[in-house]
């Protein structure tokens, strides 16, 4: 069943090859013009400017570049960078479109660079990885991965979302309990940099090469803090990459699922209690990486009551042993001592990416407004978290049927992964909550807003309204970005938002920003700071 967003949160090789030879970069000599960028300037006169700056998918912000490129190989987008950076303008990239803040859409923007055509799946037999361009969504990766080669990434579950901040911000999805994270299987990264003299080029950094300080900065850093990410290489650490099927993760064949539907109008405070802790505790007691439970899935869905219903839906690789015992055995972990039950909606066993698909989070067509609030959770929240929860969906002031507080399930194989292995910090970890607002209408922009900060700040009124790393929070996730943290308005803490996102990794993110942006050419709203 397809979740709503709102409710829910292709170079040649030749230029490859140049690219990404180790130790070398492609770039533009500083004393020389920049070479000439293959695609016009898209100005506002033009007929393709207006798609192109409104492909945002959170119409709160809406940039005004001076002009768009479009991006088709790392040779376009060191001749594009290189131009902007001549001529003193500020530079921001697109790829699917899915930022919750405006570090895209900003008003100082001045030349957006496109590269959602930038999108070729293929294998690259000179460093035995896939190589994946930056533009592409993960409903292509997943597509063209598991076609050709009849594997996956355990990226996210929703497809319109695009690979070039994804994978760089610490990706995850319903296989990561069993795989990890995304950029467990990140390999190598072809990023346009921008040196001291403001010399643009493209350096390709692997985890094993001369530059793996940048490649370690792309497994967790987030997007617009380095460059402008070009193509990645993915292979499983470990994996020797002889062949592409033994290089990353085999796909399941076929995945088991269901939906346990929930009636707001007879859900008390004690049975939602009752409900929440169920699934806290069952995946705190399922959370390692050898666990039957390993491939199962199960976001909660609580939207707001004026929804009238919020739901759990569930899968699980339908290969596992006792697959259907396993489901059944969860389902009624969830229902235990809940009355009256939820409706259960056996849907059954399906294809892989058939139900992949069908499960998906589905992209809006006409994109909304929206305000996102994020937290890790090494542990279930206390029953006194839970009533916060409970009080802000419950909240008869508000009139919010696409907004919803998210529970996902995570860990697992991601605990296995020290916290400074890769730039993506939080490796203790149960689960992940998102808050989310979501309404069309610009004049309802401060009531929804201060909703997600209401919520949000009771939630953690324990902690300085922030998810300060504890027994219980482990921070949040760059990915889901809230520049709210930023300000000590909300964020009364103490604690920094940097510290919050990164735990101890950010220093060494500094010092990396510092060595391959010292211009701070690059940079945003929640950018980390050179050092």
């Amino acid at each position: 069943m397809p979740v709503s967003r709102r409710g829910l949160l292709a170079g040649t090789a030749a230029v490859a090859t140049t690219a990404a030879t180790a130790g070398h970069a492609f770039a533009a000599p500083a004393a020389a013009s920049a070479p000439p960028v293959s695609g016009a300037k898209i100005g506002p006169n033009d007929a393709r400017y207006q798609d192109l700056v409104l492909r945002g998918q959170n119409r709160r912000f809406v940039a005004k570049p001076d002009y768009v490129r479009v991006i088709q190989s790392a040779a376009d987008a060191v001749a594009a960078v290189q131009e902007a950076v001549r001529s003193g303008k500020r530079i921001a990239v697109r790829g699917g479109g899915h930022c919750f803040e405006d570090f895209v859409d900003h008003g100082d923007v001045e030349v957006l660079l496109d590269l959602s055509t930038y999108d070729e799946v293929t294998w690259d037999p000179k460093y035995r990885a896939f190589s994946i361009g930056a533009g592409a969504t993960l409903e292509t990766v997943y597509k063209e991965l598991f076609y050709n080669w009849g594997v996956t990434v355990p990226g996210g579950g929703c497809l319109s979302v695009g690979v070039g901040g994804h994978f760089c911000g610490g990706g995850y999805g319903p296989l990561s309990r069993k795989y990890g994270s995304v950029v467990d299987h990140l390999y190598g990264v072809e990023v346009v940099v921008v040196d001291a003299r403001g010399r643009a080029r493209s350096v390709l950094a692997t985890r094993n090469n001369a530059h793996r300080d940048l490649w370690w900065a792309h497994t967790g850093g987030g997007g617009g803090n380095f460059g402008v990410v070009t193509r990645y290489l993915m292979r499983s650490a470990g994996a020797a990459g002889r062949t592409p099927a033994e290089s990353l993760p085999k796909a399941p064949a076929a995945l088991r699922s269901s939906l346990l539907l929930y009636d707001w109008k007879s859900t008390t405070q004690a049975s939602f209690l009752r409900t929440v802790r169920n699934w806290f505790d069952f995946f705190e007691q399922h959370n390692t990486a050898d666990s039957p439970y390993a491939t199962l899935y199960a976001p909660f869905v609580l939207t707001h009551s004026s929804a009238g219903q919020y739901l759990l839906s569930t899968q699980l690789d339908a290969a596992v042993p006792n697959a259907a015992e396993l489901m059944t055995a969860f389902n009624a972990a969830m229902t235990a001592g809940v009355d009256p039950k939820p409706q259960l909606i056996d849907v059954g066993e399906g294809p892989f990416l058939h139900t992949t698909m069908e499960r998906s989070i589905a992209e809006t067509p006409s994109p909304g407004r929206g305000k996102y609030k994020a937290g890790y959770l090494k542990k279930g929240y206390t029953d006194e978290q839970v009533l916060a929860m409970y009080r802000g969906l419950t909240d008869t002031s508000y009139n919010g049927p696409v907004s919803s507080i998210l529970l996902v399930p995570y860990g697992g194989k991601v605990n296995t992964v020290a916290p400074d292995a890769t730039a993506a910090a939080q490796r203790d970890v149960v689960a992940k909550m998102v808050l989310t607002a979501a309404w069309s209408d610009a004049a309802e922009d401060d009531q929804h807003v201060a909703w997600t900060r209401k919520v949000y700040a009771d939630l953690y009124r324990d902690t300085g309204g922030a998810p300060v790393p504890n027994a219980v929070n482990a921070g949040s996730y760059i990915n889901y970005p809230d520049v709210d943290l930023a300000d000590p308005a909300y964020n009364r803490s103490g604690v920094p938002w940097h510290d919050l996102y990164y735990l101890g990794n950010y220093p060494r993110l500094q010092q990396i920003k510092a060595k391959w942006d010292p211009r701070n050419v690059f940079r945003h709203n929640l950018s980390i700071e050179p050092r």
